[in-house]
């Protein structure tokens, strides 16, 4: 009798500490997450502007306000954050003076559109690389000329606004001029 009070004693004391051990990784896991998200994350810097892709896949930043209306270019934003690694979620609503004749996305993400037509939210995670966040958008046939503006959220904080204009294109009027040789 003695031996299985033993065992049962046995058991009782590895089951307890087999669900505190458990516990603690749990209770450490949601210290920890919530440490990360309470740490509040601040902005070194941001921008706006002209993204262009060469030959070879190395991608150029141009900051400007001034988005030419060529189908095909691309322009966007790039955050950093200030000594954040990991990954991030931010949402991202950009606004159109008037209603595109159709909204699209690459990769699937998670995309929608206001009920005016004229909103694009779209919310991704990304992994801040060097502390750095990014999103492109790609001029398509039929995107509104006009003031545009973009803002960026990470929780519920705006972590920055981008206000930026499409311009249309000029065509130039310049000929190539004929060249006739002296008979």
């Amino acid at each position: 009798m003695q031996l299985r009070n033993w065992v049962t004693t046995v058991v009782i004391a590895s089951s307890l500490l087999t669900t505190w051990v458990i516990a603690s990784f749990a209770v450490n896991a949601i210290t920890s997450s919530e440490q990360r998200a309470s740490k509040p994350i601040v902005v070194s810097h941001a921008e706006f502007g002209l993204f262009k892709v060469d030959n070879h896949n190395k991608v150029t930043f141009t900051p400007t306000t001034k988005v030419p209306l060529n189908e095909g270019s691309q322009y966007g934003w790039r955050i950093q954050l200030k000594e954040y690694h990991g990954e991030v979620t931010w949402r991202e609503v950009l606004r159109l003076p008037k209603l595109p004749e159709s909204w699209s996305t690459d990769n699937g993400e998670n995309f929608s559109i206001a009920t005016d037509g004229a909103q694009g939210i779209t919310t991704r995670t990304q992994s801040a690389k060097n502390g750095f966040i990014q999103n492109r958008w790609t001029v398509l046939h039929g995107d509104p000329t006009g003031k545009h503006t973009i803002e960026v959220y990470i929780a519920d904080h705006r972590i920055a606004f981008f206000e930026f204009e499409v311009i249309p294109v000029k065509k130039s009027n310049l000929r190539h001029p004929r060249y006739t040789a002296a008979l």
